[in-house]
């Protein structure tokens, strides 16, 4: 059986840590932002990490 394929978007979306955990973007900052705040859209413009809970998923598209 052939190497499984890692899933390319996925490859480009997350970023994995030194500590094992995944960085992502946030959502909801790509259009439609003049009914958002300011402060609203700063706090879109930081990255954060990957819920404990979808850690699994990501993990089997990056193998």
């Amino acid at each position: 059986m052939p190497k499984m394929k890692s899933n390319r978007g996925a490859s480009k979306t997350f970023r994995r840590t030194a500590s094992g955990q995944f960085k992502r973007k946030k959502a909801y900052k790509s259009h439609i932002l003049t009914s958002k705040s300011t402060k609203r859209k700063r706090n879109l413009r930081s990255s954060t990490l990957v819920d404990k809970t979808n850690l699994q998923k990501v993990q089997i598209m990056l193998q």
